[in-house]
């Protein structure tokens, strides 16, 4: 028999809290942009690929198509939750409102991880770009610091401001960004002719034991795809548009990077060069395509892209804020938002200080942005992985306690929880070096640690105040 408590939560569909925020303010395409933002879809064909390639070769087209198939699986879960249930809270709601209540508490700590480390990753990208122009055009290095102040604070302004100018911004900034990735990418089929690359779909060269760190790689291009589910208060028909922006998203993006992949190694097989050895792919194959000002634009379109991914982590991180306030997770005061403007301002800054930090103090310690963008996206993979794998294991219980049990759901929901733990020890088996075998995980696993005791502490003076 369902429990109650839990069957209550689902019986009344629509958000039922909107926590302060404007409600029905993001349409369909304002949702969607949410999720393809914190993506960053330009940042993966500049910075991602190239590594992927570097592990998997002639298969890194083949990498992206598991990758995408393993997103799939988890946008399935998700958008079934997402249908009956909307709040600010994103997968920790789902899993809150489902599992016991520690498994809600890992949920909250560990998505508030992974979206502050993904802003963190792309801060980093944002700035290596910044450099790259900066020397580019004005022979002259632009200050890391001044950079990442800049970045934060003016994501941290616009999803202060107007929550649908933010998602307005990242729609037109990500359009722009893909648009021209795809001219480049036509410039070379142009250019080479049409014509099938038998190395890469014989997958020659291929071995297994690559795949599982390729595969890793992969994963974090596609993770922040579910965000869009951080809108639920603000999002207008949210049990519609919510499901469906968050597959489109997965599907899009997922075709995206297999059609990148597939025709930058393509690109560079034609011009006997190694991908893996580029430090702007892009910018050399729009070159190679007779139009080397859209080179250019792309550093700038990438530089851009992950200027928005930071913005969307920003919005998504504090509407999760807001959501642990509530459920006294973190301060009261965190729960506040702006009548004016209907968004959450101390968790707006709070989330920008975080992503902010993250990224000045490895900088300060000479890390550079590129090693900044591998680490603090190491580390997000963890928190996103955990957070799919509870959310998947939770839907079946939520559905039961909505009166929609299916075995069909039940068993994708099974096959979900496996494909994550099986990349999580892909990830721990793979890596080849100290910091990402041990080091990353032994932070993560201590901040985890630290978010339960303060869950315990938390709900043990929340048992003596009513006592």
């Amino acid at each position: 028999m369902a429990d109650p408590t839990t069957t209550s939560a689902y019986v009344e569909q629509p958000a039922t809290k909107n926590y302060g925020l404007h409600a029905g303010v993001l349409g369909p395409l304002e949702t969607l942009a949410q999720s393809i933002s914190a993506v960053a879809p330009t940042a993966t064909p500049s910075l991602t690929i190239p590594l992927v390639f570097a592990l998997a070769g002639n298969a890194t087209w083949f990498v992206y198509l598991l990758a995408t198939i393993a997103i799939l699986l988890v946008g399935f879960c998700v958008s079934r939750f997402a249908r009956i249930s909307a709040s600010p809270g994103s997968l920790y709601s789902y899993t809150s409102s489902t599992l016991p209540p520690v498994f809600g508490a890992i949920a909250a700590w560990a998505l508030l991880l992974a979206y502050v480390a993904t802003g963190a990753s792309v801060a980093a990208g944002a700035l290596y770009y910044a450099v790259i122009l900066s020397q580019q055009f004005l022979h002259w290095s632009a200050p890391a610091l001044l950079i990442l102040a800049l970045v934060c604070a003016i994501s941290a302004y616009i999803a202060w401001r107007d929550v649908k100018l933010s998602a307005e911004v990242m729609l037109w900034i990500e359009a722009i960004s893909v648009a021209t990735i795809l001219i480049i990418l036509a410039a070379l089929v142009f250019h080479f002719g049409l014509r099938l690359d038998w190395d890469q779909l014989s997958l020659k060269g291929m071995t297994f034991p690559s795949l599982g760190p390729a595969l890793v790689l992969a994963i974090f291009s596609f993770v922040g795809f579910e965000s869009a589910t951080s809108l639920g208060a603000e999002a207008r028909d949210p049990l519609r548009t919510i499901p469906r922006a968050v597959l489109l998203c997965a599907l899009l993006i997922g075709a995206f990077f297999m059609l990148c992949s597939y025709s930058q190694v393509l690109g560079f097989h034609a011009i006997g060069g190694k991908l893996s050895d580029a430090t702007s792919p892009l910018h050399q194959l729009a070159a190679i395509g007779g139009i080397a000002p859209l080179g250019v634009a792309i550093d700038i379109g990438a530089m851009v892209s992950m200027f928005a991914c930071v913005l969307a982590c920003i919005n998504a991180s504090s509407r999760l804020i807001i959501k642990m306030a509530h459920e006294r997770l973190m301060p009261h005061a965190l729960e506040r938002t702006s009548k004016r403007h209907g968004t959450p301002g101390a968790a707006i800054f709070v989330s920008a200080t975080l992503i902010f930090l993250g990224t000045i103090v490895l900088t300060l310690r000479h890390v550079s942005p590129l090693d900044i963008y591998d680490l603090a996206g190491s580390l997000s993979v963890f928190g996103f992985l955990t957070v799919y794998a509870l959310m998947a294991a939770a839907l079946p219980f939520a559905r039961r306690a909505a009166g929609q049990h299916s075995l069909g759901i039940a068993a994708i929901s099974a096959i979900t929880v496996v494909v994550m733990l099986l990349i999580a020890i892909f990830d721990l088996q793979s890596a080849s070096d100290a910091v990402h075998g041990r080091t990353i995980p032994e932070i993560y696993l201590g901040y985890i640690v630290l978010g339960l005791l303060v869950y315990l502490f938390t709900r043990r003076s929340s048992r003596t105040t009513s006592s």
